[in-house]
């Protein structure tokens, strides 16, 4: 057979036409298979296989979320929970530029399309997947956002971008089904997420510039709608450039599409981001650390009250009206004699150190304090070395640092921020009503911001000497009567590792004086402390102390008439209570009441108050009389030299081993109040007793709180209060020299019987 070239041009031909065929026909074939796929990953989530989908009933319910109010005792609003925060604007409290900004920039076709911009979405296909163009734009729609913002997104361990994209198709479609235009812009709005955790666009314009949104300049509207695209990324507050750059971005698009001229906008890019920064997070604001542990109590109360819908109450969108015990204007007085002492404090803290600070040249200590935070366990679950997590550690960057004189953001490494943050004190203050236990005052920490850590439910720290008071109450209420004295000498217990406990404060060591239990109380003397436990036994001061509300277990080491037991603030608070409530201890609460958002009462909470007295009469009025004498005369006498107070008050201060923790117990007839002052990292404390002592570092945020009480006459109730009068027979037993000498036969056998086995 002969080939002509014909022939061969022929068979050439249809090789080429069959090759093309395949070529055509398996793409073909696998987009088909692709797009089936899809549509039947499309079904299953419509059908709810990856989750429930919210119904068009449900939708039209998030109108009626609504946060959950926090009121003081009195009904003054203190605090919100909230996912997000239901304060909404109206669409006509909208300023025209900023709908403007918005459409411009989010979603040019959002008044065309029905949730889904199917031109958007073809464009970011050809451009941005096939063509590569960064520059092609997002198929996002701003009703698919608020989709996202509305219900999250989940984890799914495949196709998970695919599948909540889906799931927001879908729920963008019914909301643009049950809602107009406007009102998805009004649901946008007030609930799309801004910078600094700021939800809705009224909270971030009071936020970024201390004004309704209402008022809001074409500037200032271009900038809260440029962080949109990453709100942290363009965080105003933090990057102020960068922000500028993307406000000007908005403001391009807006000329764009027709909603400037040129001329206003070259004036618009010209001018600078300018902030007026005011901060009503979760963080900030009067008593953060009391609405966080009552938001933990409510956790508990709320999965036991079925609402009307069958379910538990959510906290975040039930609208729920929580009454607490606090007292707003007293908080905010605690929280600015907190402040003014500890900012004066730090800085004498930081001085008497200098150069040899341990948080600058202890490599043993940072490198612990690195250790102990998530971020170096998180890479050292990744499988990295000591140098390598070292090395990533060691990378600088722009980190927001916490001074008492104003914070800053500073170009550090996180190691830098370690060092910066660990030399801060931080201190614990709670004042509560002794008959009651409701919680008046609640100072968590100096900052909730940066040091979430509560001290005052969550910290157990050593309570030094406030514990005598303790061993003194099991002293007396077991017949010892109150003008025994003991010895100030200092006597080493061989039976107990040759323990031998030392006085501070200038007591001499070796002195030949006897103290009665008054002046030895009033002057915190640590060797008569022990002696008396000696004498009455380790089990019946321990015993006291359990009668009195300490629920925590307690050493049986003679130490702990020294403080060396580690107490929690809000538990001392109800155990001291007991001498100003007739011998009963108080447990510390902070809710009285809960309500719906109708204001039908849900449930309400009564005091815990110990049934039985934890000691006799006679002993409350005779202790009450020796702290007083604390105030007027001992350890807590600047309380009247240097600060002036006058009102009725006992007191105990506190200081533990190596100065590592400052406390002192103001007890007024109505009020009683724990403070505590320390470092958080317990291998650091002051570096002299004159400056780390109780008296120095926490009785200072009492007195100047009662300074304030005092200059307020809504609080004369309080701080014109008297004690009652104490018994005629108290008065007597207490009526002695408050020290005499020790003979020559009385030391010689005292310090004799004083070697035996603690009891």
């Amino acid at each position: 057979m002969k080939f002509t070239v014909r022939h061969v041009k022929r068979l050439i031909a249809k090789a080429h036409y069959q090759t093309r065929k395949r070529w055509i026909k398996w793409p073909l074939i696998l987009v088909c298979l692709g797009v089936l796929c899809l549509t039947a990953l499309y079904v299953s989530v419509y059908l709810g296989a990856f989750g429930h989908l919210p119904n068009k009933a449900e939708l039209r319910s998030i109108k009626q979320e609504q946060s959950t109010q926090i009121l003081d005792k009195d009904g003054v609003l203190i605090g919100k929970y909230y996912i997000y925060d239901r304060q909404p604007l109206k669409f006509q409290d909208f300023p025209k530029h900023l709908l403007e900004a918005l459409v411009a920039t989010e979603d040019i076709r959002f008044y065309e399309h029905e949730g889904i911009d199917n031109t958007s979405l073809l464009r970011v296909f050809f451009k941005s997947v096939l063509l590569q163009d960064d520059a092609a734009g997002g198929g996002s729609t701003i009703t698919l956002q608020l989709a996202k913002n509305l219900f999250g997104r989940d984890n799914y361990p495949i196709f998970g971008i695919v599948v909540n994209k889906f799931k927001e198709s879908v729920i963008a479609k019914r909301l643009e089904d049950i809602y107009s235009k406007e009102e998805i812009l009004t649901l946008y709005l007030n609930t799309v997420p801004f910078s600094d955790n700021t939800y809705g666009i009224e909270s971030a314009s009071r936020k970024f510039f201390n004004k309704s949104a209402k008022e809001l300049t074409i500037n200032e509207a271009a900038t809260l709608v440029g962080t949109l695209k990453a709100n942290h990324y363009y965080n105003p507050r933090i990057n102020t450039e960068r922000c500028q750059q993307r406000r000007n971005v908005v403001l391009n698009q807006m000329q764009k599409y027709g909603y400037l001229n040129q001329d206003s906008l070259n004036i618009y890019r010209s001018e600078p981001v300018k902030l007026n920064y005011r901060s009503f997070s979760h963080d900030v604001g009067l008593a953060p650390y009391f609405r966080a542990e009552v938001k933990r109590e409510l956790a508990k109360i709320l999965d036991s009250i079925p609402s009307p819908l069958g379910r538990p109450y959510n906290l975040y969108k039930d609208g729920l009206i929580v009454h607490t015990t606090l007292d707003a204007k007293m908080q905010n007085y605690a929280e600015e004699a907190m402040k003014e002492h500890l900012s004066k404090l730090q800085a004498s803290f930081e001085k008497s150190y200098g150069k040899q600070s341990p948080w600058i040249n202890n490599r043993s200590l940072i490198d612990a304090a690195v250790k102990n935070t998530g971020r170096y366990k998180n890479l050292k679950r990744q499988g990295l070395t000591d140098q390598q997590i070292e090395d990533s550690l060691n990378v600088k960057r722009k980190i927001e640092l916490f001074r008492w004189e104003g914070d800053t953001v500073k170009t550090i490494s996180v190691i830098d921020s370690i060092k910066h943050f660990t030399k801060f004190l931080n201190t614990g203050m709670i004042a509560i009503e002794p008959t009651t236990g409701k919680v008046r005052t609640y100072v968590g920490g100096i900052d909730f911001r940066y040091f979430k850590y509560d001290h005052v439910s969550q910290s157990e720290r050593q309570v030094g000497s406030t514990f005598k008071p303790f061993v003194y109450t099991a002293a007396i209420d077991s017949g010892m009567e109150p003008c025994t004295y003991y010895p100030v000498s200092e006597i080493t217990y061989t039976n107990y590792n040759n323990w031998t406990p030392k006085n501070s404060g200038g007591i001499e060591a070796d002195s030949l004086s006897k103290y009665s239990l008054k002046l030895a109380l009033s002057q915190s003397v640590n060797t008569i402390a022990v002696k008396v436990l000696n004498d009455i036994g380790i089990s019946s001061v321990i015993s006291m102390a359990e009668r009195m509300g300490i629920s925590t277990k307690l050493p049986k080491e003679p130490s702990i008439a020294l403080g060396t037991a580690a107490i929690k603030l809000k538990d001392i608070a109800g155990a001291f209570a007991t001498y100003t409530n007739e011998s009963k201890w108080v447990k510390p609460y902070y809710i009285t009441k809960i309500e719906d958002r109708y204001g039908n009462v849900l449930c309400e909470f009564e005091p815990t108050v110990a049934k039985k007295k934890a000691f006799k009469n006679y002993t409350r009025q005779v202790l009450l009389e020796m702290m007083k004498e604390t105030v007027n005369s001992g350890t807590a006498s600047r309380l009247r030299s240097t600060y002036g107070l006058t009102n009725a008050m006992a007191g105990k201060t506190g200081t533990t081993q190596d100065n590592k923790d400052g406390w002192f117990i103001g007890i007024t007839p109505n009020l009683t109040t724990v403070t505590w002052v320390g470092n958080d990292n317990h291998s650091i404390g002051f570096r002299t007793t004159s400056l780390g002592q109780g008296a120095n570092t926490a009785l200072p945020i009492f007195a100047k709180f009662y300074q304030k009480l005092n200059n307020d006459s809504s609080f004369d109730v309080l701080t014109k209060s008297k004690f009652e009068y104490p018994w005629k027979q108290v008065i007597e037993d207490l009526d002695c020299e408050p020290v005499k000498a020790e003979n020559f036969f009385e030391r010689l056998f005292k310090r004799k019987k004083e070697r035996n086995s603690f009891k």
